[in-house]
């Protein structure tokens, strides 16, 4: 495995590390792009999409992204970005003591804006019989990485204690150690796929461009040969720390084993499908136009820094939409499009993955993709929740923004930081006022109709 890899909490979505300073976007109207027809078993196209927003949690700092222990308890837990995970029990009590504290081995944390921190969280599909979960979480930089560097990621294993409320600090079994070249551009999401194998995301390193360094031509994204960029898939259940699974892309050498799939500049929330086909969701963020949302395929190149979404790419005019580059990568690869894109100047600065619904309360969303973007600007919180339609071929699918039924002016009014989903496929929605991981206005909402029923 390499030992580079890149860092971030992919909530910027411009290309440097540190926030944005532009006025906000106009407010989205429909979307185009998508193809005419439709899957006959694809949601009809929606009109006015709309939903009501009922708060499960509140009083955290940052959340980013939340699970549901597979062990029947019906218990929700919440990552907190400062390096707390947090219990909310089927009642919809946030417990005060939290199932796991990990806060003395995150990296410190600006409190201004910043992307690194507690990121992920998966539990073992045994996880009621084995108590084996993951966190991916960013660590001060190891003895023996590069000194300019910025940090170590790591990915890592805990066990819940006899209190299926507290896990067990002591039990942290490190599966690897990634160094981050830049502060940004971490990715950062950890789930158990269908096949039973452990994914994550990782960022191109950060910075802009994915060039400078920790970025080596043709930039970490193009590069299978580093870890950087890449959908990694594991095999937690062999091998010493973890096996490769035989049908990975690159297990037989021309690449890093551990990738998944690649082209990637910030994929920072990603999701399966909890039917049909299972299908691999990942929202990928942009530089300074574009935001994409793609279905990802094993062995599959994603387009980043030859594109951004399905624009060319210029890395030293990054304002401007190159008119000509190339349709395969390096290694000689097809440069596979997104399914959805949407640019700056239509919604905000960043696509936060999220879910196709599979609950029972908006029949309406059944087979929907719900996802959204962070905020407008850095300095107003102005997040916004869309909707995307699966579209017939290989055409973009149409989106639409959702209206907040439950708000006066329809609107979400916070930074959107993720997304969550039940055992029983209803979604919710991570939300905070803050830019930076400070204060105590994060939280979590779930989703119910517009007219507030549950």
């Amino acid at each position: 495995m390499s030992a580079v890899a890149a860092a971030t909490l992919a909530l910027a979505a411009c290309g440097d590390a540190g926030p944005a300073t532009s006025g906000s976007p106009s407010r989205p109207g429909p979307a185009a792009g998508g193809t005419e027809g439709q899957d006959a078993a694809a949601p009809a196209p929606l009109a006015d999409p709309a939903v009501a927003l009922q708060s499960i949690a509140d009083g955290l700092t940052s959340p980013v992204a939340m699970a549901e222990a597979p062990d029947g308890s019906g218990r929700l837990f919440v990552v907190d970005q400062i390096g707390l995970v947090r219990v909310i029990t089927p009642e919809g009590e946030l417990l005060d003591d939290p199932f796991l504290d990990i806060r003395d081995q995150v990296v410190p944390l600006d409190e201004s804006y910043d992307e690194r921190g507690l990121l992920g969280l998966a539990f073992h599909p045994e996880y009621a019989e084995n108590g084996r979960f993951f966190v991916y979480y960013s660590a001060p930089l190891r003895p023996g990485a590069p000194q300019e560097w910025n940090n170590t990621s790591h990915l890592s294993e805990y066990r819940v204690t006899s209190d299926p409320l507290l896990a067990d600090p002591a039990s942290e079994r490190v599966l690897m150690r990634i160094d981050e070249p830049q502060a940004n551009h971490a990715g950062g999401t950890v789930a158990f796929g269908p096949d039973g194998y452990l994914y994550l995301s990782l960022g191109d390193g950060g910075g802009a461009g994915d060039v400078g360094v920790g970025h080596p031509i043709p930039g970490n994204g193009q590069d299978p040969g580093t870890i950087l960029g890449s959908i990694l898939r594991i095999d937690v259940d062999s091998g010493d720390p973890y096996g490769i699974p035989e049908d990975n892309p690159f297990a037989t050498g021309s690449g890093e084993e551990e990738v998944y799939a690649y082209g990637f500049r910030n994929p920072y929330r990603f999701s399966f499908d909890l039917e049909g086909e299972n299908r691999l969701f990942v929202g990928d963020a942009g530089q300074n136009l574009f935001e994409e949302v793609s279905i990802v395929e094993r062995g599959g190149n994603y387009g980043w820094r030859i594109k951004e979404g399905t624009h060319c790419f210029d890395v030293d005019n990054a304002d401007q939409v190159e008119e000509n580059c190339a349709d395969v990568g390096p290694d000689g690869r097809p440069l596979i499009p997104p399914v959805i894109e949407y640019s700056h100047d239509e919604v905000g600065l960043v696509v936060v993955g999220g879910y196709v619904y599979r609950g029972e309360a908006m029949p309406e969303l059944e087979g929907v993709y719900v996802f959204g973007d962070w905020s407008e600007t850095y300095e107003r919180p102005s997040g916004t929740i869309l909707a995307a339609v699966p579209a017939e071929g290989d055409g973009l699918w149409p989106w639409e923004p959702v209206r907040i039924a439950s708000s006066p002016d329809g609107e979400l009014g916070r930074f959107l930081q993720g997304f969550g989903q039940d055992a029983d496929g209803e979604m919710y929605v991570l939300v905070k006022d803050r830019a930076g991981p400070v204060g105590d206005t994060g939280e979590v909402l779930k989703l119910v109709p517009p007219d507030g029923s549950s």
